[in-house]
């Protein structure tokens, strides 16, 4: 009981640390508003409206898809709701943005266009609306950083533990094939076998997550080492606890100083690597909305669309830059020389 109330002590006092750091409070807040607007995008840049009333009728077309006899059309495939005629009762709630990420906007003469009242943020080579891609792209950067590094933490740290805590031979070995695992390329690596195999979300993220957990696993050992030796885990021996209840139960909590302060870095760099891999071409199959893919369109369009590398590099600064700061704020709190 002692014990769990000095832990939630520690927990408090590090919680105050981090709020009073208002730059990484303010950080934290604007992430999750971009996470909020990018993983309901749906509802806010679309070519659909978000409700439609219909000859008596309500339609929610960015929720469903409708069929085109539904507004007695027979020779389209799909329903074009910007034609769509309306009566003095019909009416339509749009979002903020009326183009989807992979609609083409036909009504200029050229593409990339510049940016315009229609086009916010201009167009790429293939007329699609960057505002729409930009904010579809950042849930795919997210969706990858995150997964990739809840495996490889969770990966690095049940094998630091091990090593850690049962030392000797095992950690000997196994610190040994560490060492080889970690003199591979692993970016060339990670483009050889994208090359090979036919990119998609999935395996991106599971061909980042092969060598990602070696870094996070040395500092669990680490913090093993340092631990197994500590009263608290004598007196969970000697009260016949199993080897898993005195690692995961005893150990780990007083443990997680290291993946909770290198998280906000590591999400960030994982931001970073998914942009080079489609800047390089080897990332997220087209037409998925990527940052990446913009800046390289802008590298191939760099005397004509400015824009193109203006708002893409704008969004990974940014992005970036919040991570990092939150990340400043988590490594304040959580270490034990500062006071409150």
């Amino acid at each position: 009981m002692i014990e769990k109330l000095f832990k939630h002590e520690i927990t408090k006092k590090r919680w105050r640390r981090f709020v009073k750091n208002r730059r990484a409070v303010f950080s934290s807040w604007l992430i999750i508003i971009l996470c909020f607007f990018s993983f309901t995008a749906e509802f806010w840049a679309n070519s659909k409206p978000i409700v439609l009333s219909y000859q008596g009728k309500m339609f929610f077309p960015t929720l469903q898809d409708y069929s085109v006899k539904e507004f007695g059309d027979q020779e389209l495939l799909q329903v074009d709701y910007r034609k769509l005629k309306l009566s003095d009762s019909d009416w339509a709630i749009w979002p903020l943005i009326k183009w989807d990420p992979f609609e083409s906007n036909k009504t200029v003469d050229e593409f990339p266009s510049a940016p315009s009242s229609i086009n916010l943020m201009g167009t790429d080579d293939r007329g699609r609306d960057i505002l729409s891609r930009l904010l579809y792209g950042f849930r795919y950067s997210i969706i990858y950083s995150v997964s990739v590094w809840v495996i490889t933490f969770f990966i690095g740290t049940v094998l630091g533990a091990l090593m850690g805590y049962i030392g000797g031979r095992f950690d000997f070995i196994s610190q040994r094939i560490v060492e080889i695992l970690s003199t591979v390329p692993q970016f060339f690596l990670l483009i050889i076998l994208i090359a090979v195999f036919q990119p998609s979300l999935f395996l991106l993220v599971f061909i980042s997550s092969i060598f990602g957990w070696i870094s996070i696993s040395y500092y669990i050992r680490g913090e093993f080492l340092k631990n197994r030796k500590k009263e608290y885990v004598e007196a969970a021996k000697a009260l016949g606890n199993n080897r898993f209840s005195i690692l995961f139960k005893h150990i780990l909590p007083n443990s997680l100083s290291p993946l909770i302060t290198f998280s906000p870095f590591v999400i960030a760099g994982n931001i970073t690597a998914l942009a080079g891999l489609d800047y390089l071409g080897f990332g997220l199959m087209p037409p998925t909305p990527s940052w990446g893919e913009l800046l390289s369109q802008a590298q191939k369009n760099f005397t004509i669309g400015w824009w193109l590398a203006l708002f893409p590099s704008m969004a990974l600064f940014f992005t970036l830059t919040f991570l990092s700061l939150i990340g400043e704020g988590v490594r304040d709190a959580m270490d034990p020389h500062l006071s409150e």
